[in-house]
């Protein structure tokens, strides 16, 4: 999985997201943040929704029971940067609450019918983050 995310990241950066920018119709962004234990920046390609001025992620790691990683990061150190395209933006990120999560989450279903089935795998709730942009 490491080999794909990272080829993925590759051809995203070197084209602008003009390659691996959409999978299954839905865009995609990349996401580096520190690593909780490492501290190294780590970046990992995400579907992504619009809402307002926040951008949406879910950290369905497949149905996984695991909790992806870049969640876990995230949790620790909330202070993180997102690419669309060739655009960077410094966001903070925090987990949706009840409320937003019952907007949000058909947004990512009825775009993404995998995400539905995801759900279906994992006793763990999927997690539905906001990413904020922040000021320099």
């Amino acid at each position: 999985m490491k080999t794909i995310t990272g080829t993925h990241t590759a051809v995203y950066r070197a084209s602008g997201g003009r390659f691996g920018g959409r999978i299954n119709g839905m865009p995609v962004l990349l996401l580096t943040a520190k690593g909780r234990k490492s501290g190294k920046s780590r970046t990992t390609p995400l579907l992504y929704v619009r809402d307002g001025d926040t951008i949406v992620v879910v950290g369905s790691n497949g149905g996984s029971d695991y909790v992806p990683a870049w969640w876990l990061n995230l949790r620790s150190n909330p202070e993180a940067e997102i690419e669309l395209g060739r655009a960077r933006t410094r966001v903070s990120a925090r987990k949706a609450s009840p409320a937003e999560r019952a907007q949000l989450w058909p947004e990512f279903t009825s775009r993404f019918a995998a995400y539905a089935k995801y759900a279906t795998r994992t006793a763990r709730e999927i997690p539905v983050v906001i990413l904020t942009p922040r000021s320099s």
